[in-house]
């Protein structure tokens, strides 16, 4: 059996880290990660196939079609949930996939910042032989999921190396010396 890559996208949190973060206000489409290149990305890092799953919030009872066709047609598969208004829908469904996860052979890449998912990704950086990644904007991954790179989870910048946006975003981060452009300040 082929071993796989399975990318877990909380999409509610990284557009949110995007939007209120990074930009000051909602993103536009054209400002918003391609998915095609996270997939691409996920299966050039590891060489091997790729199952891209999209958490969405469906609680309103609407789906956002459009979007979810051009999921489907760069091979996400969308996973709409819905649940009462206390309940974090897309948490709770990243969280059992996780969990689901750790019982079967694969490695993982989560698009998400948030400390909530620590206790499962913690657990599946501790099965040895698992790969277990990040996909985020470094500066603002939790400190409970970045605390757990000191046990092997990998972090992947979603511009800088994923290369996931069609322009620079307006970020003010930490530059490793030998990233750093000086004709990108000139």
């Amino acid at each position: 059996m082929t071993r796989t890559t399975y990318v877990l996208v909380d999409g509610e949190n990284i557009d949110a880290t995007l939007g209120s973060a990074i930009l000051g206000g909602r993103p536009t489409p054209d400002q918003r990660p391609r998915w095609d290149r996270v997939l691409a990305f996920a299966k050039e890092r590891w060489d091997q196939p790729v199952k891209g799953l999209f958490f969405l919030n469906a609680s309103s009872g609407s789906l956002p079609m459009a979007f979810i066709q051009a999921l489907t047609a760069i091979d996400f598969q969308a996973i709409p949930l819905s649940g009462e208004s206390y309940e974090k829908v897309v948490d709770i469904g990243i969280k059992r996939t996780l969990e689901a996860i750790a019982d079967r052979e694969g490695d993982v890449l989560l698009a998400s910042h948030d400390g909530d998912f620590a206790p499962e990704v913690e657990a599946l950086v501790a099965d040895p032989g698992r790969r277990v990644g990040l996909l985020a904007f470094k500066e603002f991954t939790s400190q409970q999921l970045a605390a757990l790179t000191a046990r092997g989870l990998e972090v992947h910048d979603l511009e800088h190396d994923v290369k996931a946006f069609n322009f620079d975003l307006p970020r003010l981060r930490i530059i490793p010396l030998e990233e750093f452009d000086p004709l990108r300040y000139l």
